[in-house]
């Protein structure tokens, strides 16, 4: 199977895909843990797939969705974005829009308090 179909059965099967450095519970880059963190502590249940264990997957998902940066974040097959797209989208709300249009359940008193966090 090729990376880019692997890419798209990951993205198809899962609600929510984040493509990282390094593991949900291991990140191994700044910017991978920062999206992964607001995940875990919104209560996302999402699918990380670490590109540092495999060259193809990530040469692939850059390809795949023509943005050159690792993470890059999928919600129900839709690329969202990489790190600083996802920490703008949750500050001003877009992410949790975002996650209730598309049936993805997640902790909105969590995104709350991340906002208030950083007012």
């Amino acid at each position: 199977m090729s990376a880019e179909d692997q890419i798209r059965e990951t993205i198809t099967k899962n609600d929510v895909v984040l493509f990282m450095k390094g593991t949900k519970m291991m990140p191994q880059c700044g910017f991978s843990s920062r999206v992964a963190g607001v995940l875990n502590f919104m209560g996302v249940e999402f699918q990380d797939v670490n590109v540092l264990a495999d060259a193809e997957i990530r040469q692939g998902i850059k390809d795949f969705s023509d943005w050159p940066t690792i993470p890059q974040l999928y919600v129900k097959g839709e690329f969202v974005g990489g790190c600083d797209i996802v920490t703008e989208m949750t500050l001003s709300g877009e992410l949790d829009q975002l996650l209730e249009a598309k049936g993805v359940a997640f902790d909105k008193e969590a995104a709350d308090k991340i906002r208030e966090a950083n007012a």
